[in-house]
């Protein structure tokens, strides 16, 4: 019944590791039939006391960058997996996008903070989201 995402990728490359801020390559969304993703951040190693807060940046060119992030993820602190929706039905310019993420280490041990991870985002089908909202429309 659904379609085949046409996006399905990664934004930060699996096994990632980073010890500094940094940004992930741009991805090209504008062949995209749905504006709407699911975003799956995946941290899979860490050490304590460090923080990590990663967003979500949109460009209309890949090369000149809003300075608002178009989303972002809570601050995370722990291994696991933290998925997102990113809705971007009302960012019609935002024809790329690409991870950032900041990093913040306190407390004693080595001064450079260092998390591996990874980003991937998925299309969220046209027909799906067409599911989904008349399903929650139902429940309401």
């Amino acid at each position: 019944m659904s379609s085949n995402p046409t996006i399905d990728t990664l934004l930060v490359p699996k096994k990632m590791v980073v010890n500094a801020k940094g940004d992930g390559p741009a991805l090209d969304i504008s062949g995209a039939a749905s504006r709407v993703f699911l975003l799956t951040l995946d941290i899979t190693d860490i050490i304590e006391q460090e923080a990590l807060d990663v967003s979500i940046s949109g460009s209309a060119d890949g090369s000149a960058w809003d300075a608002k992030p178009l989303t972002a993820f809570p601050q995370k602190f722990y291994r696991g997996q933290h998925p997102l929706l990113l809705d971007l039905t009302g960012h019609a310019g935002a024809k790329f996008i690409r991870a950032h993420w900041e990093l913040n280490r306190w407390g004693r041990g080595t001064e450079t903070p260092m998390f591996e991870f990874h980003l991937a985002i998925r299309e969220v089908p046209p027909d799906i989201l067409k599911e989904a909202t008349a399903e929650a429309k139902a429940l309401a």
